[in-house]
């Protein structure tokens, strides 16, 4: 099996590394998936990125999945006069309608409806959370308060309100072109940002094909709430720490990260462990010993995939920060407690009887691989849930199959050209076929076969054969 992990990663394109031959490199040292993240460049830019990763795809004859993450309703400030201007605490500061450029006594910030829902007390985090403001007065068209914390402020930064449920769809018309125009380039997975509840998810999927996945960004304390029917109506969860800790408190984000990860892996879904995962390779060549940790943590936990955020967007190491985690991940995969760790209780909605009994037989056969001709991927990712402690090949005739397994714990996707098979006999004598060929097995392995017909939701056979 070349280059096999177990646990995927999910890089983010941008300036640092939007172009062919870092592409290339990125996908050479590791990454399943690009994230294009759309609350940053313009559609030309997207365009090509997508254009570049096709191309490496094609070069490097693996599928490749690409991730459109739409902004969502996220709030911010306008622009001021100066860029950047100082504050002072306890000093007053305004925030209003008026669109022209700010200063340190006042900036736009166009919500007349939030304006409107908030109440005196309610505080409001600016930048990340940099900047405190306790809202003191309130008109129809602007409110008053006080600098609490906080020294500047600029162009266009981030608004949150960790104590208020905002009463905004979680797609807004940027979001709706943003999507048409990802959907017209062939993206597989669609992540949303901001879910607050499964409507979201459900208003969301009414204009995204069946074939393609989305993934519910977790970021909002309503949404930890709500999780357990988030989970059941997205394809995936993806865990933002980012608007995460600045919407709840820092030190309940360890705590909210293991919950889902074992939510998700109950329910059997695809999750990502993000943001911040080795922030200090934006600008160093090597991480810190606590975000090594952070990464490892999140694989023994059980994540299906890690993300590097701006490491690989903007930073000044992106190869080396993917290598970085590829190599993380493989050394906590080598630990012969690694599959212990992970939670192995299953909804028994998900469960199925067949692949429940593939670890025994992998055990008990020595087989060095699990395959499976998957149409829609389901027994690949039913396979998934299991954690057995071999790969698992799965053959598609579908591209788009092949390429959303990439974010699938555990499955190396492989497309195949249609052909004909009638029987079980049929599908191993391909399969044996496909193994050998691509190398994948030696002549001497054995392999577990599980498969279904297309009467049946579920997988109806598994069989061990000799490659």
């Amino acid at each position: 099996m070349p280059s096999f992990r177990h646990t995927k990663i999910v890089a983010t394109l941008g300036p640092s590394s939007n172009n062919p031959e870092i592409i290339h490199q990125l996908c050479c040292s590791g990454v399943n998936i690009f994230r294009l993240n759309f609350s940053h460049g313009n559609h030309e830019d997207h365009k090509h990125a997508v254009e570049n990763i096709r191309q490496a795809e094609k070069t490097l004859e693996h599928p490749i999945a690409i991730m459109l993450d739409l902004q969502g309703p996220k709030l911010r400030v306008g622009t001021f006069k100066n860029t950047v201007v100082p504050l002072h605490v306890h000093q007053k500061f305004q925030l209003d309608l008026d669109p022209t450029p700010g200063d340190n006594n006042r900036v736009y910030f166009g919500y007349p409806d939030i304006i409107k829902s908030l109440i005196p007390g309610t505080d409001i985090l600016i930048d990340d959370g940099k900047v405190l403001l306790r809202v003191d007065e309130l008109f129809n068209d602007r409110l008053t308060g006080t600098i609490l914390s906080g020294i500047e402020i600029s162009d266009r930064k981030g608004v949150n309100l960790p104590s208020v449920c905002l009463s905004i769809d979680a797609m807004t018309s940027k979001d709706t072109e943003d999507l048409s125009f990802g959907l017209a380039l062939g993206v597989d997975w669609i992540a949303i940002s901001f879910v607050q509840t499964a409507d979201d998810i459900k208003r969301a999927r009414v204009n995204v094909p069946g074939h393609i996945k989305i993934v519910a960004k977790i970021e909002k304390p309503l949404a930890i709430q709500n999780i357990d029917t988030i989970i059941e109506a997205a394809d995936g969860i993806m865990i933002a720490r980012g608007d995460l800790g600045v919407e709840v408190p820092l030190e309940l984000v360890p705590s909210i990260q293991k919950q889902i990860l074992k939510k998700c892996h109950f329910w059997g879904k695809p999750v990502i462990v993000a943001t911040q995962m080795l922030d200090s390779m934006i600008t160093a060549p090597t991480p810190t010993r606590a975000e090594v940790s952070d990464v490892a943590n999140a694989v023994y936990d059980g994540a299906d995939a890690v993300m590097l955020s701006a490491e690989s967007a903007s930073g000044q190491h992106p190869v080396k920060a993917v290598q970085m985690m590829d190599r993380i991940i493989r050394q906590v995969e080598k630990d012969p407690q690694y599959l212990e760790k992970i939670p192995s209780q299953f909804n028994e909605n998900v469960c199925s009887p067949i692949t429940s009994v593939v670890p025994q037989l992998v055990d008990r056969s020595r087989a060095s691989i699990i395959a499976t001709i998957s149409f829609s991927g389901n027994t690949a990712l039913r396979l998934s849930r299991e954690r057995p402690n071999v790969p698992i090949v799965a053959l598609t005739f579908e591209e788009h199959t092949a390429r959303y397994l990439c974010l699938v714990w555990g499955v190396y996707p492989l497309q195949i050209h249609s052909t004909n098979c009638y029987s079980v006999e049929d599908w191993q004598k391909l399969i044996r076929r496909t193994m050998l060929e691509t190398k994948l097995t030696n002549s001497n392995d054995k392999i577990i076969v599980v498969g279904g017909v297309s009467t049946i939701c579920q997988p109806s056979f598994v069989s061990v054969i000799d490659s």
